[in-house]
């Protein structure tokens, strides 16, 4: 049996904020990949956890025949090292199913992604695939975009970097920076060799962010941006007393699960109008 309850695979309690994305995780990856399943996977912390439940599944042979598409190199070590099948999008150019993490996520579930950096492979997997599908922690929920994550990340060319920089705080305003990296000298480097920017979000209120996504990506020197719009159909929030929220964009029917969900109570799901789809814990007092 799956260990989502909030344990490591030694049996130790994780921290709260890492249970509620385990759990998430797993129940998404039980609830959404079966066998035959060409399947994108995403970057981030929350998409260790979904390796996990993919690779217990696929070790006790409850999970066969499935096709993973990483979006990083770090998610293909992580897929290597589960003894996962891993693919690219040359070999599997269609997929049925991208799974990945968000840094922030409005109620008709439009995205910022980018803080790991991955942001263009992320779109490029996602893009892919038939079915999007979000898989965060309750503290990514925001009533618009740039709510509580201040900043937009934003690809560049490193030859280009200082005039898309310019050109995006003259045309949008705000203020661009450069990530630095952490654990060496100078700038952050993706996995396709390239810089990022990080667009502090001018305090307007809401925006057309699709218009933004056009505008921004017409400049030269910008690869892509780390907004999603429009294209997740569901997500699961991992919450605080270890339940699962999800919330569905409208009109989405294939694979539903929120017919016979309980309906989440306002202060669980901050009015996002999502269904409880797994109880909380009972390690969690409840």
């Amino acid at each position: 049996m799956s260990n989502s309850n909030g344990s490591d695979k030694n049996g130790e309690k994780s921290n709260p904020v890492d249970a509620a994305k385990r759990r998430a995780a797993f129940y998404c990856a039980e609830k959404h990949v079966s066998d035959g399943c060409h399947l994108g996977v995403g970057s981030g912390s929350t998409i260790k956890h979904f390796v996990d439940s993919l690779a217990e599944r696929f070790k006790e042979g409850k999970l066969k025949n499935i096709v993973c598409v990483p979006t990083s190199i770090q998610t293909r070590q992580w897929l290597l090292e589960a003894g996962l099948p891993v693919s690219d999008v040359e070999q599997t150019p269609e997929l049925d199913l991208c799974v990945d993490g968000a840094d922030e996520i409005d109620p008709a579930l439009n995205c910022i992604k980018g803080g790991g950096g991955c942001l263009t492979q992320e779109k490029i997997v996602q893009s892919c695939a038939r079915r999007f599908i979000v898989v965060v922690d309750q503290s990514k929920k925001s009533s618009r975009l740039g709510e509580h994550y201040k900043s937009l990340p934003i690809e560049v060319v490193p030859f280009g970097y200082a005039s898309v920089k310019r050109k995006i705080e003259a045309s949008e305003g705000g203020k661009c920076v450069l990530r630095m990296a952490k654990q060496k000298c100078g700038p952050v480097v993706t996995d396709n060799n390239n810089y990022i920017i990080d667009w502090e979000i001018p305090k307007e209120g809401s925006k057309d962010w699709s218009a933004l996504h056009t505008r921004l990506v017409v400049i030269p020197g910008v690869v892509e941006t780390g907004l999603f719009i429009g294209v997740a159909e569901r997500a699961y929030f991992g919450m605080e007393d270890g339940s699962v929220c999800e919330l569905v964009k409208p009109g989405t029917t294939n694979g539903s699960s929120t017919s016979n969900g309980e309906t989440c109570q306002q202060q669980a799901c901050n009015g996002f109008g999502g269904r409880i789809v797994a109880p909380p814990t009972a390690t969690n007092g409840s």
